[in-house]
């Protein structure tokens, strides 16, 4: 499930971008007669604008959506422990292991007083 929610993101992101760069900016953009050629003339000026705004918005709409139901799979399969990376189930190990290896303190006696004998 996680898989081939991250695979349509990556899609999704790749098709907005595209759809980003073609839209029309302040220094005219490539939107002014490549948009135009590119869907055959049908789309001209205002037109191709309204369709590329269009397109992006539900775009990013899907984006937000596949972002937020990735971070639920993501949460879910956390709590119940079943996908661990590597360097977790390492420091998991490493944290058992210091706990079960730490000696017991040692205990230490009053320094008894040595008894000089005079003679």
């Amino acid at each position: 499930m996680f898989s081939v929610l991250l695979v349509l993101l990556v899609v999704v992101a790749i098709l907005m971008t595209g759809l980003i760069l073609l839209q029309k900016s302040e220094g005219s953009g490539m939107s002014g007669s490549s948009a135009a050629s590119m869907f055959g003339g049908a789309l001209t000026g205002s037109a191709a604008g309204n369709f590329l705004t269009k397109t992006t918005a539900i775009l990013a709409t899907i984006f937000f959506v596949l972002c937020a139901l990735l971070s639920l799979v993501v949460a879910k399969t956390d709590v119940a422990g079943t996908h661990r990376s590597a360097l977790q189930n390492e420091l998991a190990t490493e944290e058992a292991t210091a706990t079960t290896e730490q000696p017991a303190p040692a205990e230490t006696k009053a320094a008894e007083p040595v008894s000089v004998d005079k003679k």
